[in-house]
This record gives structure tokens, C-alpha cells and sequence, in this order.
């Protein structure tokens, strides 16, 4: 098939794109609320009312019940579903993680997905769950692969999504995901990191998400398999996700769980409701909590939650800002932050991928220190050619009499030429007291600055103490 993604604007790894499908063409990150075959907690018209412009359903479900599998073959998915715009189906795989085996062959599951016309399709893969001997991964990994090889050499009249497994093996990851790039798929979902969320192991869906990644390439459309809570949203699009599933909303709702971009709290435990979504507006939490529908009310302000979200998010990297809201987020609950901080260390691997220019950066932790602007800075400050006397100064009225070049100093870029001081990234807002992160970012772009001039004689008038011994107060 032609390519179906085209890429509009990027942040970081994370873009807005566009994805074509049988059924139309929708805007990425997108976010795909799952629905029941067999009960439609919110109705489907409703989601698309709601905003939900592509929804997820599982296949195996309507193949294994004779009534559901009739409708569809009949008249197809989005009759049976009753949702007209874009559809997703999963094979089974998630039944096979639960219950160890399912009723179908891998090709009469997919060929049954392209009967009913859904708009992608997913090949039954192996989930292999995190934390698995090495031995058993690679041996579920071949077996995914086989499968997927098998169906990609398939005719297929919609998209067709290549998972990529390797359970919490980051080179296995990056292997999959290399060995699929050239495969003529069309979506690449990452799999079977499901438990790693359930369990607040931000950290290792890092690890996951960009092995992953870096194995793909940084073009291809990458769905994240079970990523439904709103607080995860930025960090995942961020990395480079692009689809999203969400059975969250409706789980939660059943559980009595209310959703927010911080977390998730018990409605029965809570005084206000701190929203203001068409629920939130309309409903005093008294009435919320008697309403024979609670369950269906709660489920639809856990997905206007989401959806809001996710407009927020492509509005960030619309503009730029993406890591500023990634660092708010972040901070929500103490393995976010471990994640941000596994990201960080990909600060190389992201500034390959950001953009040049972009909006003011905004300094906010000692993980900014981190940014891709500041590793670019490192990178190309040898790229300024001083002789005679320079000047380092964070003083703008300074005497600079006497010298030959005269520096701006901004931690935590370090030096720079005066001229660029409006310019991005100069232009950055930060604290007025650097923290010792950006000091050292600083001191290390002075001595790579030395280093690339060895005849300058290098001054400095600066209000900081530089670590090393490099500058003077």
C-alpha cells in the first residue's frame, strides 16, 4: 500500500501527522477509545460526538460469538459497531496474555479482520510479558516474527500493523523493530507493555519505547498498546507515539475511579469535582454519585479527561513546548519522574530529532540541563573562532574595554556571542540563581570553547562560581 503517514510538525521525537485509512483520515497523536463488542458502555455515536475520531475493538471477540461474527461478515465492523470513521481491531492477543491460548489460527484471525473491513489490522503476535528469561523472549519474539513475515506478504485492503516485541530487552526491542522497519507494515504498535504501566515502571517503558524507536526509524507511525491515562500522554508522544488506546476510561469508571492528568482519585473519597467537562458542569458530585448512570457519566468524563489531554499535548508541539509539558507531568507522581529522568539520558538521541528552532525554552529543573537545545549548544560552540582577549560576562554593563571578543554567559548554554542574545535558544527564560546542573553544563561548553581556541586568553566577570575552577566570581 502507499505510504499512509505523513508527518506535519515535530517536538522532540513527538510529531503531529496525518494517517490515512479506508475509513478517512485522522490527525496524530490520536487517542483510541476501545469498545466492547458486546456492550457499548458510551455509545458509539456519542464518542464521535465527544471527539473521538478512531475507536479500537477486538476482533476476536466478534469472530468467537456467532451472532456478532454474522453482523460483521454481513454488513460489516462499522455497521456492527455502529461507528462510521475509522476503526482498529486487535487480533486476541490480549486473551492470549491472559489466558494462555486462544481458538484461532494467526492468518484466519487477520484474514477475518479484512473481511469485516476494519481499517487496521493487527497480525496475531506473542505479548511476551516483561521480565521473562532472555531465552524465552528471543523464542516468542522468532514466532511474532514468523507470524508477522507471514502477513505482511498478505493482499490487504486496509493498514496493517506490525507489533513489536522483546518483552524488557532493549536490544531486543531494537531488533524487532529493525527487522519490521522494511516489512511494508504500516502501523508498528508496541506490545505487551501493559504491566510495565499497571506497575508505574515509567522507567523501563522508556527503555522500551525508544530501543524501539531508534530500531524503526524516526518515520514510521508507532502505536503504544494499552497507553490510556492522560498523565502518561506527553511523556509517550514525547518519545515518538503516535496512537494511543484507551480502555482506561471506562475500566476506571467501573472501579469508581475518577481521571485527571495527575492521577487517578476514588470518587467516593473525593469533596469537588475539579473539572470542567460537560459532566463536571452539569453534575454536583452528590449527584454524580447517585445517578443510576454514574458508571456511563464517570466513563465520559474519564475520556473528555483524555481527549482534552491529547489536544493539549499536539498543541504543545505545535508550538514548540512540549518538554514544558512534559516536565509538569511528570512531576505527578515519583515514577513519572523516573521516566522523565530515563528520558533525559536519550538527550543525544532526541536532539538528533528536534527541531532547530523553535519557541522560548523555559529553564525549569536541573533535568533542562538535559534539553536538546543545550546538547546542540555543546555540540557546535567549537564552531566559534576567538583570538586576542576574550571576555565571559553575565554583566551587561560590564567594562569591556581592553578585549578583543566580548561573551554573554547564560547557564545553561555558558557563553555566548552578544549578538545572538534575542535569538533562540539565547533568548530562554531561566532562574536568576542557575542550579549546579546548569553550571556544569555551562563550565563544560567554556573549556570545549578554550579547548577550540587555544591562543585566546579567555576573562570573566560572572556572578556565579563556576565548578572546576574555570571562571572567577
Amino acid at each position: 500500500m502507499p505510504d499512509r503517514f505523513e508527518i506535519l510538525h515535530k517536538d522532540l521525537a513527538g510529531r503531529i501527522g496525518r494517517l490515512s485509512t479506508p475509513h478517512g483520515t485522522i490527525e496524530t497523536p490520536g487517542l483510541m477509545p476501545v469498545v466492547n463488542p458486546h456492550l457499548h458502555l458510551i455509545p458509539p455515536k456519542e464518542l464521535k460526538e465527544m471527539g473521538a475520531d478512531i475507536i479500537i475493538t477486538n476482533s476476536y471477540i466478534i469472530h468467537e460469538d456467532a451472532k456478532l461474527k454474522e453482523h460483521a461478515l454481513e454488513k460489516g465492523l462499522h455497521d456492527l459497531i455502529g461507528f462510521h470513521g475509522p476503526i482498529m481491531t486487535d487480533s486476541g492477543a490480549f486473551q492470549l496474555s491472559v489466558y494462555g491460548s486462544v481458538e484461532v489460527l494467526p492468518l484466519e484471525i487477520l484474514e477475518f479482520q479484512f473481511a469485516i473491513h476494519s481499517d487496521i489490522c493487527v497480525p496475531l503476535d506473542i505479548p511476551t510479558p516483561p521480565d521473562v528469561s532472555r531465552e524465552r523472549a528471543e523464542s516468542e519474539l522468532q514466532e511474532t516474527e514468523k507470524r508477522l513475515t507471514e502477513a505482511a506478504d498478505l493482499e490487504r485492503p486496509a493498514l496493517l500493523a506490525g507489533p513489536i516485541q522483546g518483552s524488557t530487552f532493549p536490544d531486543l526491542r531494537k531488533k524487532a523493530a529493525a527487522f519490521l522497519r522494511d516489512k511494508n507494515f504500516d502501523v508498528y504498535p508496541v506490545g505487551g507493555v501493559v504491566p510495565l504501566m499497571e506497575s508505574y515502571r515509567f522507567r523501563n517503558l522508556v527503555e522500551v519505547v525508544t530501543s524501539a524507536k531508534k530500531g524503526l526509524g524516526s518515520g514510521a507511525p508507532v502505536h503504544l498498546f494499552g497507553a490510556g491515562h492522560p498523565m502518561l500522554f506527553a511523556l509517550a508522544a514525547a518519545m515518538g507515539c503516535d496512537l494511543f488506546d484507551s480502555a482506561a476510561y471506562a475500566l476506571f469508571a467501573r472501579q469508581g475511579r475518577y481521571l485527571t492528568v495527575q492521577g487517578t482519585w476514588k470518587l467516593d473519597e473525593m469533596k469537588y469535582l475539579p473539572c470542567s467537562c460537560p459532566i463536571c458542569q452539569s453534575h454536583t458530585l452528590k449527584e454524580l454519585m447517585q445517578s443510576p448512570e454514574k458508571i456511563k457519566l464517570l466513563a465520559m468524563h474519564n475520556l473528555y479527561v483524555s481527549l482534552q489531554e491529547m489536544k493539549l499535548v499536539k498543541q504543545c508541539i505545535w508550538e514548540g513546548s512540549l518538554w514544558e509539558l512534559l516536565e509538569s507531568r511528570c512531576r505527578s507522581h515519583p515514577r513519572m519522574l523516573d521516566g522523565y529522568k530515563r528520558l533525559c539520558a536519550e538527550s543525544e538521541w532526541l536532539e538528533r530529532l528536534d527541531l532547530a528552532s523553535k519557541s522560548t525554552m523555559f529553564y525549569l529543573s536541573p533535568e533542562s540541563a538535559s534539553r536538546p537545545e543545550s546538547i546542540r549548544y555543546s555540540h557546535r560552540i567549537d564552531r566559534i573562532v576567538l583570538s586576542g582577549n576574550v571576555l565571559i560576562t553575565d554583566d551587561r554593563e560590564a567594562d569591556v574595554s581592553g578585549f578583543d571578543h566580548v561573551l554573554h554567559f547564560k547557564p545553561p548554554f555558558g557563553p555566548y556571542p552578544s549578538e545572538l542574545a534575542e535569538t533562540y535558544p539565547f533568548n530562554a527564560e531561566v532562574p536568576e540563581e542557575p542550579d549546579e546542573a546548569a553550571l556544569a553544563r555551562a563550565a563544560k561548553n567554556i573549556k570545549r570553547l578554550k579547548e577550540a581556541n587555544p591562543s585566546a586568553r579567555f576573562s570573566f566577570k560572572l556572578n556565579c562560581r563556576l565548578p572546576d575552577n574555570i571562571g572567577e566570581r
